[in-house]
């Protein structure tokens, strides 16, 4: 990923940084006073965000994405009308780390409310293979430190961003966010709270289901095109080779390819993953090569047309469905 350009600074941060809490308060008035039509404006950076928010919200909130449908969030550029709308908002919902234009914006905007999704679950650093099963194969630590620095760093830490499609970590930050937005609209606090227990409920019951569906397959390992399963590869005893790293536009080293063609032989390997709004190319290369098929995981980062499922739940069971055919059961 290159360097994003910066937004030229148009306002002061808000000077108050509270530790892990997800809330930044600054401005005066209430946001109450500042709704349009009689609803919390909120701005989310991107669709997981975007989703869990009006799942929370309900009627009470008016929610605009940053990011659209069929853009790669990684590479978006925020233009100057969505700046000027980030300004007028009275709350943002973004995961600091995963869109340096976003995180730029944010921190010029005068936001009354500042959720960053990264504060309100425990993040990790992955590399190119990730899981609890990693170290089973003979990788030298020299040549996993090579693969290692294909992934992109997206945050100063080089955090994993991809929390969202660990059900139990999106359960969590949508418990921050429901908390949030009734400290921000204590008006409507006893709604937000029922609608972040239904919604944390359905993805307890989708994490039984990938926890049963994987129990006992045949296979623990699969490819992908870049890392965005490390979270759930590691809830569910599976470990995810990546080619390309964090970054889906890197491009992989033939070693790394090499690598993977042997891993995978060794390791029954029948898949390689692609994703909707990324090139399946270097996937079908490295599939044709090493003789396997191909298939659509899908890191959920936009619903498009080409989308297996029309909101996250029902693409989430499509993943799930490919992650269990691809792995085979005993």
């Amino acid at each position: 990923m290159n360097v994003r350009r910066l937004i030229p600074t148009a306002a002061l941060s808000c000077a108050a940084l509270l530790g892990l809490t997800a809330l930044t308060a600054c401005g005066s008035g209430s946001a109450a006073a500042d709704r349009k039509g009689g609803r919390l404006d909120v701005v989310a950076s991107f669709y997981p965000l975007q989703f869990l928010t009006e799942q929370i919200g309900g009627d009470h909130v008016s929610v605009t994405g940053l990011t659209k449908p069929g853009v790669e969030p990684h590479d978006l550029e925020i233009s100057a009308k969505q700046t000027a709308k980030l300004g007028d908002a009275d709350a943002v919902v973004y995961l600091k780390g995963l869109q340096p234009a976003v995180d730029a914006a944010v921190k010029q905007a005068e936001v009354k409310t500042k959720i960053d999704a990264s504060t309100l679950t425990s993040m990790e650093k992955h590399g190119n293979e990730v899981g609890g099963h990693a170290a089973a194969h003979d990788h030298a630590a020299g040549e996993e430190d090579d693969h290692a620095g294909h992934g992109h760093s997206h945050s100063e830490g080089g955090d994993d961003p991809h929390i969202w499609l660990d059900p139990v970590k999106y359960a969590e930050v949508a418990k921050g966010v429901g908390a949030a937005l009734a400290k921000a609209d204590p008006a409507h606090a006893a709604d937000y709270t029922k609608n972040t227990d239904a919604l944390v409920a359905k993805l307890g019951g989708l994490d039984k289901e990938y926890a049963a569906a994987l129990k006992n397959t045949k296979a623990k390992v699969f490819i992908t095109t870049h890392a965005a399963f490390g979270y759930l590869a590691e809830r569910y005893g599976l470990t995810e080779e990546a080619i390309n790293g964090l970054d889906p536009d890197s491009e992989p080293s033939p070693a790394r390819i090499k690598d993977l063609q042997k891993m995978a032989k060794a390791d029954g390997v029948t898949t390689v993953f692609y994703e909707t709004l990324v090139s399946d190319k270097t996937a079908k290369t490295l599939a044709s090569d090493a003789s396997l098929k191909t298939d659509v995981l899908d890191p959920l980062e936009g619903i498009t047309d080409k989308s297996k499922g029309t909101d996250y739940f029902s693409v989430m069971r499509s993943n799930l469905t490919a992650l269990t055919t691809a792995l085979g059961t005993k």
